[in-house]
């Protein structure tokens, strides 16, 4: 299972790489919107959020969603996790609820994977 930690601009084509080894067409991703980094990859999105919470991330500040590489734009983003359920952050489902808290996540996807949005 290939996780990557993405503080820095990846290309698509590298997104792209990564969805092929477990989905295909959709790589789940896991968002710290404190620190403005990534965890790509994994079957689970908690596999992401451990790897996060391994190099430094707080709970309270990761949030889980799925990406589909081959879209654009908002349809390239879906914010729908199991991580998501936290009654006591406001948010009692499994999508992102709080649209502040989604463009948060969708601001850092934008800076680290530039082309998914153009």
């Amino acid at each position: 299972m290939n996780i990557k930690i993405i503080k820095e601009p990846v290309t698509i084509a590298e997104v792209q790489a990564l969805a092929k080894e477990i989905y295909g067409d959709m790589i789940k991703g896991v968002a710290d919107v404190e620190r403005g980094v990534i965890a790509l990859g994994g079957e689970w999105h908690m596999d992401a959020n451990n790897i996060l919470l391994a190099d430094g991330s707080e709970q309270f500040n990761v949030w889980g969603f799925n990406i589909y590489p081959e879209e654009r734009g908002g349809s390239a983003i879906e914010y729908i996790s199991l991580i998501n359920i936290r009654p006591a952050q406001g948010n009692r489902e499994m999508e992102i609820a709080n649209p502040g808290l989604r463009a948060k996540i969708r601001d850092v996807a934008k800076r680290l994977i530039p082309e998914l949005f153009l």
